[in-house]
Order: structure tokens, then C-alpha cells, then sequence
């Protein structure tokens, strides 16, 4: 398919803000603690009284896309602008503190996992086109496809893909888990904005996990916001459409790849 052009990265670790905090080895970086948290985003109290910390890191990463684009919240705002988002555990801490509360102060629309995506178009007023992917790593990838097709079709201007993981709260469920992840757990909130351009995207699945090429070793395991730390690497070091990422999650391996090459449609059959 044709290929996104990258406008803007914006990215919060519980290694800190940006690319420039990343470690270059996780496990040494992490001295040993299971999980990297980020802090509660200092937003406004009033506006954001019932946010969860998930929907903050979600709102402060998209500012933080708009910081590095150099641009307001008028440039993304209104119907024009597709939101897709992808997580895997980003509802995880709302859903328990709801059921061992049993219900209590927990205002219950946070459950869903929609609630981030929903604080975020909210709170830059985002009317476009929307789709939510829950997994880890390949989902941020497939989200990213569907932003390149969404693109591709006119359905929108620019596209948004929003990543959100959190875990402190559930640091001991994680621990139990059939499959394995490789620590340390690395909280994570990231946006990519997204908009026309002329290289080729090449977006490939397949059953079983291949952690060759993957940045786990350098950045932890940040599931579903792993690709767009990636992303923020590569784009330092090989422009914005010379990139390959790779991910896994659950018995599936997608890999995603951006290249200058021109795209070319293929000729319909007769």
C-alpha cells in the first residue's frame, strides 16, 4: 500500500519523555524493578477532575506530537482528523479497581477501552473517522495500516495513532500471566501523526513469536506503544520512509515496513 508520511512523534516512557531517555540495554537500565511507571501528566485538575491516569498519558501524548510538529491543537481538530488507537492492558487497572470496589467511586465509563481514545478526541476535538485494536505489538501495526488505507481512500487528512500502556496497577496479575513477557514492564503512552505520502508500506502477519530486529532489549516491554518507540528510533537515524519495524505479541509476528521505493497501484484484472 502507499505509504504514510510521519509528520510528528510524540512519546512518554516510564523511562521518561522522548527518545532521548530510552536505555540502550532495559533490563540493566531497570535495576531489577519489574515495572517503569509514568507519572500522573499534570493537567488541568478541573477539566480532567475524573481522568484516569491512562486517559492524562493519552492527552499529554498527543501534545507532546503537537510539540514536536511545532504545531496548536487547531491544526488536528475536527472532522478531517482519523484517531486510531491500540493497547493491550491500558483498561486493565480501571476493570479491577471497579470489580474489587464493586463499583464505589469508580466512575464506570472508564471501564471501557475506549475511554482513552474517547478523553483524547475529546479534548482536541477529534471528529473523524475511529478505530479501536486491542493487542500488543502487531495491533499498533495493523492500527497504523488502517491508517495508510483510511489515507489512501480520502477518508481523512491526517490520521492519529495512539498507543497507551499502563501496568503498576496491575504489576502482580502480569506476573501471572500463561505467556511470557520479557521485563521489564515499561508504561508507555505515544502518537504518530500520519499524513499522505509517496513511499510504499508493506504490513505482513504470521503465527508465532520472532523477537530478531524487535527494540525489546532496548526499551522493555512496552506492548502496544513498542512500534511507535520504534518508530521514533528509526525516524532519528533513517529519515521518515526508510523504517522496519518488527512486533509480537500472543503467537503473532506482524512486521511493518516504510520504503522510499514509489508506490505503485497494480493493474486491475479484466
Amino acid at each position: 500500500m502507499r505509504a504514510p508520511r510521519i509528520r510528528a512523534i510524540g512519546l512518554l516512557s516510564g523511562w521518561g519523555r522522548g527518545t532521548a531517555a530510552l536505555p540502550l540495554d532495559a533490563a540493566g537500565a531497570a535495576g531489577g524493578r519489574p515495572v517503569l511507571a509514568v507519572e500522573r501528566p499534570e493537567l488541568d485538575p478541573d477539566r480532567f477532575r475524573r481522568s484516569r491516569r491512562e486517559c492524562l498519558m493519552g492527552v499529554a501524548a498527543v501534545s507532546a506530537m503537537l510539540e514536536d510538529a511545532g504545531q496548536g491543537p487547531e491544526a488536528i481538530a475536527g472532522e478531517r482528523t482519523a484517531l486510531l488507537f491500540a493497547t493491550a492492558a491500558a483498561y486493565a487497572p480501571s476493570n479491577r479497581a471497579f470489580i474489587e470496589a464493586r463499583g464505589g467511586s469508580m466512575y464506570f465509563p472508564y471501564t471501557a477501552v475506549s475511554a482513552v481514545p474517547a478523553e483524547v478526541a475529546i479534548a482536541f476535538g477529534l471528529t473523524g473517522p475511529y478505530e479501536i485494536l486491542v493487542g500488543g505489538a502487531p495491533a499498533t501495526m495493523r492500527a497504523i495500516a488502517r491508517a495508510a488505507a483510511l489515507l489512501e481512500a480520502g477518508a481523512c487528512d491526517r490520521a492519529l495513532v495512539l498507543a497507551v500502556e499502563v501496568f503498576e496497577e496491575c504489576a502482580d496479575l502480569f506476573a501471572r500471566l500463561r505467556f511470557p513477557l520479557d521485563g521489564p514492564l515499561v508504561e508507555g503512552a505515544a502518537c504518530l501523526w500520519l499524513e499522505p505520502g509517496e513511499g510504499t508500506l508493506t504490513f505482513e502477519r504470521r503465527r508465532g513469536r520472532e523477537d530478531e530486529g524487535s527494540v525489546r532489549p532496548l526499551v522493555g516491554e512496552m506492548l502496544a506503544c513498542e512500534p511507535l518507540a520504534a518508530l521514533a528510533l528509526a525516524r532519528e537515524g533513517a529519515g521518515h520512509e526508510a523504517m522496519l519495524v518488527h512486533g509480537s505479541w500472543r503467537g503473532e509476528t506482524a512486521r511493518l515496513e516504510w520504503s522510499r521505493a514509489p508506490y505503485r497501484t497494480r493493474p486491475r484484472a479484466a
